[in-house]
């Protein structure tokens, strides 16, 4: 591991397109903080100082190359108008409209992207990043995530993530809104300080090369606008049967960003004797049962990724989302600890 390249470096290679010596190493640890504040989830979500105060305590413990300043699936459709009830920190919250509306379709009445920017817990978020670039002689990167525009449309108009909707089931007016709210939430958090901006996709479009062209022109002015901040741009994509199902077609897209797949999807790939990537700059997504309290275990599965990671040289190492808040603490520091020797020495 070199460790004398810093973070700063590497994302500078990076948005060269030049692969560096060594990979970022950036866990997305957000809502553990607020286990240790020892507040709710809900109450933690809403605190800057809180959120701050524990992303400070965390830095030291997890020896990564930088900080997830916040990462919260629901910030968008929140900003829009949605009220959001939650039934426990472990399942997601439901999401509520002003105006009801048939499943599929837009709602009336929804802010318009300029509002959300400064609704909700956006301006939150931007003054935690606020804070933490305030810091004296800052080494680490400041990362936050936004949602994928193909996402956050299913979640605008009520289809069920978890039954795997494709981006086709999703009108493309709607598809356009959530783009347009993409960018100027990625832009409030550049503004702020970020170094590193995470579009999470949850859904892929259908197989069809058309498709994906138009996704990856809903997605462009949010790249653009992070590259012109100097930052990088993260598309994660956490679906792993849609990666393997469209692996072609994902990877002949000419992506101005590191693309960041799940672990299963590249494992399997590459059982298969089948792994082409076609020049990408890619990254890796760690699943987040490696870290539940009955997830399997750490070391061994980091183990076993090794031949994996020095065939391809992966970027950028991350989780696949938020590592959960009832994440056994220890067990997390002791297998992010061990990530580094794992990854970097392969």
């Amino acid at each position: 591991m070199d460790e004398s390249v810093t973070p700063r470096q590497i994302t500078k290679e990076l948005l060269k397109g030049v692969l560096p010596s060594r990979p970022l190493f950036l866990p997305i640890v957000f809502s553990l903080g607020a286990r240790v504040e020892n507040i709710p989830l809900n109450t933690f979500l809403s605190n800057p100082t809180k959120i701050t105060s524990s992303l400070r305590q965390m830095r030291g413990h997890l020896r990564a190359d930088g900080v997830a300043c916040y990462f919260d699936p629901y910030l968008e459709v929140e900003a829009l108008g949605a009220t959001l009830k939650s039934h426990s920190e472990d399942q997601p919250p439901t999401i509520h409209w002003r105006h009801s509306t048939r499943r599929g379709e837009v709602p009336g009445g929804l802010h318009s992207p300029e509002e959300a920017v400064r609704s909700g817990r956006v301006p939150v978020a931007v003054e935690v990043i606020r804070r933490m670039n305030s810091l004296g002689n800052r080494d680490f990167l400041l990362m936050a995530g936004v949602t994928g525009p193909l996402t956050l449309a299913a979640r605008i108009t009520g289809l069920d993530l978890r039954e795997k909707a494709h981006g086709d089931d999703v009108s493309i007016s709607a598809l356009e809104f959530a783009a347009s709210v993409v960018t100027p939430v990625a832009t409030a958090f550049l503004e702020a300080g970020a170094d590193l901006i995470v579009i999470q996709e949850e859904i892929l479009p259908a197989h069809t090369p058309e498709s994906y062209d138009f996704w990856a022109n809903l997605l462009a002015p949010a790249i653009n606008v992070i590259r012109f901040y100097e930052a990088l741009p993260v598309l994660q994509l956490t679906d792993a049967r849609g990666v393997l199902q469209h692996w072609t077609t994902i990877l002949h897209q000419q992506w101005d960003c590191v693309l960041s797949l799940p672990t299963a999807a590249m494992t399997l790939r590459h059982r298969e004797d089948s792994l082409t990537t076609t020049g990408r700059i890619l990254g890796i997504s760690l699943p987040l049962e490696t870290f539940q309290p009955e997830g399997p275990g750490g070391e061994e599965g980091l183990s076993s990724q090794q031949p994996l990671i020095s065939e391809l040289r992966h970027s950028f190492i991350t989780t696949a989302g938020d590592v959960p808040a009832r994440a056994d603490m220890k067990r997390l520091l002791r297998i992010l600890a061990d990530i580094p020797r794992a990854f970097y020495q392969a």
